[in-house]
Formats: structure tokens, sequence, C-alpha cells
């Protein structure tokens, strides 16, 4: 039909005997010919002077118009006019379509309109025809009527975001929802000094361990021992196979700042539950993350141990483990026997022992002791943990063990689960900083724990990007500001000027350690009569890091003082750091210039005396 049309207004019939190409030039010539007509026209009108004004409002006139009628029609009249090429007649001054050829095809859409109306409305129920509706031109008006081919004005539709329109709104902050054994711990007293109970008021302590504590000088307990002792006694009261009423005793977790007295908390309860054992089995496995503070944990055991038929052994790579491994066990008549009650190991020691059946025997376990729990979590990467709770319920898959010693791991209670009833195993962590994320503490398959902490985690408080931990009472932190070159005329100026004695120092690298100081080998759980002082040559990236640390002075709530070495680039993240795990405020320390000046001397002769001891070292 196009064709057709751009045919005749070339005059030309569609034969096909003329080429495209000169259609398309016939059709560019004719064009340019009706527009210098135009252009003429416009000239000669009257009020025709060429003003751009004019003819851009007629233009614009007219482009509203059309704009009009095609929003009144429906969809598929629009699509009809654009498929029909108008005919350009050059006496036409409008350049509007023929006028009867518009009337057809409004006389046709018409007629279709009126058949779409009798189908969806029919006609009235007399049977006479409706009167049509008139315009103002004296034209019959059609009704629209909505099909899927019309289209319609509608509302923006609901349920949608519109895009824009943003406004700052606050946003909630998010409140952590914790176990209610984390959010609502049994409080213990910070103030130790205030808070000493004496030993003959502890009721569940037995009078041989009363008259040992008096032996070594402990008159009075301190609040976490006084709070721990009992409650794990109290689980024991019915005997050593068996919990309270035939169930599993709960186990133990305690919070508690350093030097507060925890390693008695655990030592006391243990000795006493094991000193009526009969048959020497090893019945309390203590478990530490260093040999050092293994070796200080067993020292404490041996020392209430003694005087009863109890045996403590350790783990820790101190000897061989050909030795280790005699001081296990020994066979006698053609079975093996135990000679360890308490066991006090390292994770990677121990496992050497469970894998290479070195003799250990944990089938009877009774109290697993973790200290420094939160490290220890971080070291589960060995899988210590799991071999230690296959090597304990071993016995379960024997079928020749005797009904009362056999033992399965604990799952629901139900009548069948305690009968025959079984000894259990009773877990007891330790630390000065446990976490409170409970995805951590659930690797270590706690059962119904029971909480002693000096900090109470509200529920509802905002969740903190750290932990929040008890700084020791008697404690007083400073932080010096220097420059990498001046630390160590900083320490002989602590050393020499102050008279700070004894000092303990830390460092970042065992290199650095040769300068008269130590590393964080010696920051967990060590205890170092004496020291009035602490100072952090190199500052400690982690706040549980410095927190061990400075937990080395100020034990037993005597004073201590921390000094802390900070470059200008680390001021500010530390003081963060610091603030937001609860310290109680540290102070700014400056040394002046000139007072430094008069160590260089001193210095150098102690580099020119390290140089010889590093010699000394590497030739050995």
């Amino acid at each position: 039909m196009s064709l057709f049309v751009v045919n005749r207004y070339l005059g030309q019939e569609e034969d096909g005997s003329v080429s495209k190409e000169s259609r398309s030039q016939a059709l560019l010539a004719k064009l340019q010919q009706k527009a210098k007509e135009k252009q003429r026209q416009s000239l000669t009108e009257p009020g025709g002077d060429g003003s751009e004004e004019q003819t851009l409002q007629r233009g614009a006139t007219k482009k509203r118009r059309a704009n009009e009628n095609d929003s009144q029609e429906p969809r598929h009249h629009r699509k009809r006019k654009s498929e029909v090429v108008p005919s350009c007649e050059p006496n036409s001054e409008n350049h509007e379509e023929p006028v009867e050829e518009k009337k057809n095809q409004e006389r046709g859409v018409t007629e279709r309109q009126k058949k779409k109306k009798k189908i969806t409305t029919g006609s009235p129920a007399d049977g006479s025809p409706e009167p049509p509706v008139t315009g103002r031109d004296g034209h019959e008006d059609t009704e629209m009527i909505p099909s899927e081919h019309t289209t319609e004005t509608t509302s923006a539709p609901t349920g949608f975001t519109i895009v824009g329109g943003f406004e700052n709104k606050p946003v909630q902050k998010v409140h952590r929802v914790l176990p209610q054994w984390l959010a609502q711990p049994q409080v213990i007293h910070r103030d130790m000094k205030n808070n000493l109970v004496p030993v003959s008021e502890v009721a569940a302590l037995c009078e041989p361990l009363v008259k040992k504590l008096q032996s070594h000088g402990i008159q009075h307990l301190f609040p976490v021992q006084a709070e721990v002792i009992p409650a794990i006694l109290e689980s024991l009261q019915p005997g050593l196979l068996f919990g309270r009423g035939g169930y599993q005793p709960r186990d133990i977790c305690v919070s508690a700042p350093t030097g507060s007295g925890k390693t008695l908390a655990f030592v006391i309860p243990v000795i006493q539950v094991l000193m009526r054992r009969v048959v020497c089995e090893v019945r309390a496995l203590a478990v530490l993350p260093t040999k050092e503070l293994a070796q200080q944990v067993c020292k404490v055991f041996t020392s209430y141990a003694e005087g009863t038929t109890l045996k403590v052994v350790m783990l820790a790579g101190q000897r061989s483990f050909a030795a280790e491994q005699a001081s296990l066990s020994e066979h006698r008549g053609g079975r093996r026997c135990s000679l360890a009650d308490v066991v006090v190991a390292t994770p990677g020691r121990l496992v050497d022992h469970i894998n290479k059946n070195s003799g250990l025997c944990l089938e009877h376990l009774r109290f697993l002791i973790i200290d420094e729990a939160d490290r220890m979590i971080d070291s589960m990467h060995q899988s210590w943990l799991s071999q230690v709770v296959r090597a304990v319920y071993r016995s379960g898959s024997d079928s020749r063990a005797t009904s009362m010693f056999s033992r399965t791991e604990p799952a629901q209670v139900t009548a069948a689960s305690l009968s025959p009833p079984q000894m259990f195993l009773q877990k007891l962590l330790f630390s000065a900083t446990l976490t409170q994320n409970p995805e951590k503490l659930q690797q270590l398959g706690l059962r119904q724990p029971r909480l002693f902490s000096s900090i109470h985690a509200t529920p509802a408080a905002p969740a903190h990007k750290q932990d929040r931990f008890d700084f020791p009472q008697g404690l007083t932190e400073h932080y010096v500001p220097c420059t990498l070159s001046k630390k160590p005329l900083l320490i002989l100026h602590f050393i020499l000027r102050l008279k700070l004695s004894p000092i303990l120092c830390f460092t970042n690298s065992r290199e650095t350690a040769h300068r008269l100081v130590s590393t964080d080998a010696a920051a967990r759980g060590i205890d170092f009569d004496g020291v009035k002082c602490v100072v952090n040559y190199d500052a400690p990236q982690y706040i549980r890091t410095y927190i061990h640390r400075i937990g080395r002075t100020a034990r037993a709530g005597k004073a201590g003082l921390a000094f802390t070495f900070l470059l200008q680039v680390q001021e500010k993240s530390f003081l963060q750091m610091v603030a937001e795990a609860g310290s109680p405020g540290i102070q700014k320390q400056i040394v002046k210039p000139e007072n430094l000046q008069t160590m260089e001397a001193r210095y150098e002769q102690t580099l020119r005396e390290l140089e010889k001891v590093v010699k000394d070292q590497k030739a050995k």
C-alpha cells in the first residue's frame, strides 16, 4: 500500500519498468522543488516576512494538535495511519492528508467501534438503536472501548520502589543475642582486696587441704577461687563416678583478670576429689598452650599433691618421648598399669602420645581442664580436642568392656542413656580473655555450661568490634610517644634513671629480644615474682596480647605500671583498640630529648657487648 502511494506521488505506475535509482532521484528532485515553492509562498504571504518566531509558533501549534489527536485515538488507529504515506499535492497549503481519504478512515473506525460496542454492551431492551453521540463539529464521536490494542493512561504501579527521593534515615544498630549462660553469668567481684574469703570459712574444702593452703601462706581466697571451687565440688558430692542425681555435671567457664588466682581455682578441687581414688588412672588432664605455662601448672599440682598418693606427669617436650612414655604406664603381670593420676600437657605433645599408643589411657578421664582457653580455641586446627574425646569414649565400642566402666558419648538424656550409669567427662575452661563469641565456644562441645565472669555482658548492648575485658585493678597504664631510633635510649632511661626494677620488657621478634628483653612466650600465665613494671618495647598488634603482657604485673591485687612505646603512626589505632577493650584509661608520658642524649654513649657500649654475645651464641 505504501509503495503504491509513493508511485502515485511520483506520477508513475507500478509497472516495475523504472529502476529504483531513477525513482529515488525523481523523488529527491520533487521534494527539492516543493521546498522552494514553500519558501516562495512564505515570502509572498502577508506577514510572511520570514519571522522565525512566527514559524516556530505555528509549528508548535501543529505539533500540539497532532499529539492531542494521537492521544485520543486507539493504538491500532495510529498504527494504520503510520503505514500510509501522505500524498504531497503541490496545491495543498497545509500539506495534510486529503479530506476524502481522512473521512473514509474515520468512517471505517466508527463502524469498527460500533461492532465492538454491540458485542460488549449489546442493544437496548426495546430493540431501538442507540442515538449517536455527536461532537462539536457535527461528526459522531467514537467511544473508546478498552481492549488489548488500546492504550490507557494509568497511574504508577504500586509495590515498586520509585527511583529517586532518597532520604537520610538513621541506620538501626545491630544488637547481639547471646545464649542465656553468656548473657547472665555469675558475677565475680573485681575488688580482690575488699572481698577476700577466709580459707576456714569455705565449707566445701576438706581439712587436709585447708592445712595445706595455710602452710603455703594462703589464709584467704580471692573472689574467683571462693566462687569456682565450691561450684566444682558441688557436682561431685555423690562421688567420683556419677553426677548429682545421676545426671552429667555442667561444664564450667571462668573469665577473670590476670593474677586473680585462676590456677588454684581448678587445682584445689581436682586434688580434693582425686585424693579418694583407689586405682591409679589418668582422671585429670590439663592442656595449656606453651611448655613454660605447662611447667608452672605442673609445679602447682605437684606441690598440693605432696603427701598424697597422687602422681602428676607433664607431657610438654621437656624430656624425650621415651622418658615421657615410661612415666605414663608400666606392665605388671601381663597388663598395663597407669602411673599417673594428673597429666599436664601441651596440645602437640598430647596428640603425639595419643596417636602413637604410648601408654596414655584416657578412658577413665573425669576432668578436662583447658587453661588459656581463648588461645586453645585458636589452635583447634590441630584437632587435639576431637582426638582427646575419641580416646575418652573409646571403651564404648569395645564389647569386652564391663558395663560399669563402658563410656559412650553423651547425647539426649533418656532412661536408656542413664542405665547403666557411667562416669562423665566435665570440662573446665579458664582464661583472662575468654571470647564471648558463641560460634567459637561451640567448638569446645560444652554441655549446659556455667559461666563465672567479672564482666556482665548484656544481650541488648550494641555489638562491638571486639570483646571487652577486665583489666587488673591495681594497674596504671601509660604510653610514650617516640621514634624508632629512640626506643633503645628510652628503655635505658626507664631502667637507669627511673629505677623501675624489676622490669619485664616485651618485643614482637626474637631478634629484638637480644637487647635484654622478652618475647610473647612469657606473656601468658607466667607468674614472675615482684614485677613492678611492664614495658611494651614494640606495641602489640592484638588486644589479647596486650592484656596478657600487662597482666604480668599488678597481680594478686598489688600495684603495677605498664608503659607502651608508640610510633606516631601507631597512636590512633592503638589507643582506640585499648579504649574499646574496656581500659579504665591510659595516660600519656613524655620523655624530654635532653634526658636521652646522655644515654647514647652507654647504648653504644651495650651494643658492642651484645655483638660478642650474639657471636658466642652462633658459635655454639
